[in-house]
C-alpha cells in the first residue's frame, strides 16, 4: 500500500499477513519494515500486522526537500493510520518508531489503542540530560558503508563484527533483503542514505518526557540492559514510564537496544501477552 504524506513524499507500507484488527510496526532509524518480518510473523496469529517505512528508509523515497524532522516522521505515520483504519489502532515502536507514535497521538489523542514500544526516543527535558547519544549515532551514521558488491557480501560482513552481528539470523537476513537495493551494476546499495539516516539522527522535533505525561494510551515501555555510565536509550525507560499516566515497564537485561531484531521470538510474545 502506498500513502500521501507531507513533502511530496509517498509512504510504503507493507502487509504482512495475519487476520484481526490492524497492528502496525514502527521502525527505528537506518533499518526498515520488513526486517521485522520474524517478529511479525508470530503476531498474525492475533493481528493483520501491517510495517511502515518512513521517509528514506526502506521502499519509501527520501523527502526531496531533505526533511527529516521528526515531526515529518509524524505525519508519515499519522498518513498511514489514517488509511489503515478510522479506529483506534495497536502500535509498536522500535526506538524512533516509538517516538513518533507518541508524537502521533499527542497529536491527536484517541488514534492509538495500546501501543508496545522497545526502548522509544523519548527524551527528558532537564537540564543537563545527556546530548552525547544524538551525536554519537549521527556521526557513526554517517560513516557507515553504502554499497556493498553483493547482498551476500553486506550480510557476511554485519553477520560478523557488531553491532549487527547481535541480529537474529532471519532478521538480519530480512534487513540486507529489505533494506539494500540491488543496482544496475550488480553491486548492492544501502536504501537508506548515510546522510538521511545521521540526518534523522541529529534531527529536531523529538518527542520529550513532559510531552508524553499528557498520554493516556496504555503502554508498555520495554528496555534492555542499562548499563551505568554508559549512554543507551534504555536510561530514560523508566522515567518515561514515571511521567505516563497509564505506562508499565518491562526489562530484559540480556538484550541491547536492537532487542526486537535480536529475540523477535521473545518481544513477540511479550507483546501478545500485553494484549496490545
Amino acid at each position: 500500500m502506498q500513502v500521501a504524506s507531507s513533502d511530496g513524499v509517498t509512504v510504503v507500507v507493507h502487509d504482512l499477513g495475519g487476520d484481526g484488527a490492524p497492528f502496525l510496526i514502527c521502525h527505528a532509524t537506518g533499518f526498515c519494515a520488513r526486517a521485522y518480518g520474524p517478529m511479525a510473523e508470530r503476531l498474525t496469529a492475533r493481528h493483520h500486522v501491517w510495517a511502515v517505512d518512513f521517509r528514506g528508509h526502506g521502499d519509501t523515497a527520501r523527502p526531496a526537500n531533505g526533511r527529516f524532522d521528526w515531526r515529518a516522521m509524524a505525519d508519515d505515520l499519522e498518513a498511514v493510520i489514517a488509511a489503515l483504519t478510522d479506529e483506534p489502532l495497536a502500535v509498536f515502536g522500535h526506538s524512533m518508531g516509538g517516538g513518533v507514535s507518541m508524537l502521533v497521538e499527542h497529536r491527536r489523542p484517541g488514534t492509538l489503542r495500546c501501543a508496545y514500544l522497545y526502548e522509544p526516543i523519548i527524551v527528558p527535558t532537564v537540564d543537563g540530560f545527556p546530548t552525547e547519544g544524538k551525536d554519537m549515532m549521527s556521526e557513526a551514521a554517517s560513516r557507515r558503508r553504502p554499497r556493498f558488491p553483493s547482498k551476500a557480501e553486506a550480510l557476511m560482513r554485519y553477520a560478523s563484527r557488531p553491532p549487527l552481528n547481535a541480529l537474529q539470523a532471519g532478521a538480519l537476513a530480512a534487513y540486507v533483503e529489505h533494506g539494500f537495493a540491488d543496482d544496475a551494476d550488480g553491486t548492492a546499495r544501502l536504501k537508506c542514505l548515510p546522510e538521511d539516516e545521521a540526518a534523522t539522527f541529529a534531527a529536531d522535533g523529538k518527542p520529550t518526557v513532559d510531552l508524553v505525561g499528557t498520554v493516556q494510551t496504555p503502554t508498555t515501555v520495554a528496555i534492555g540492559a542499562d548499563d551505568a555510565g554508559t549512554w543507551s536509550p534504555a536510561m530514560f525507560g523508566p522515567a518515561v514510564v514515571d511521567a505516563m499516566p497509564n505506562a508499565t515497564l518491562e526489562r530484559y537485561p540480556a538484550l541491547g537496544h536492537f532487542g526486537p531484531l535480536q529475540d523477535p521470538a521473545l518481544i513477540a510474545e511479550a507483546i501478545l501477552r500485553s494484549e496490545c
